[in-house]
C-alpha cells in the first residue's frame, strides 16, 4: 500500500545497478528505509526500521547470505 510518506520519497539506485534495470531502490525515511524494485517504481514497497536494515546490510557485507 502506498502512503503519502511513500510517495514523495527520494529514491536512489545503487551505482553498482545494471543498465538493464536489475535493482532495487532505497529511500530514508524518518526511522525507516524504503525499498522498491526499479523497474515497478508504482509497485509494491517493503519498510524496513532503519536498524534492522543496518544488520541485513552488514550481513550480506560478510558474506552470511552466501549460498
Amino acid at each position: 500500500m502506498m502512503t503519502d510518506d511513500t510517495c514523495r520519497l527520494v529514491w536512489r539506485k545503487s551505482s553498482r545497478s545494471t543498465q538493464q534495470g536489475d535493482c532495487v531502490e532505497l529511500a530514508a525515511m524518518r526511522s525507516e528505509i524504503a525499498i522498491r524494485d526499479s523497474k515497478d517504481p508504482e509497485g509494491p514497497r517493503l519498510v524496513f526500521a532503519k536498524e534492522a536494515m543496518g544488520m541485513l546490510a552488514k550481513r550480506v557485507k560478510s558474506g552470511g547470505l552466501d549460498l
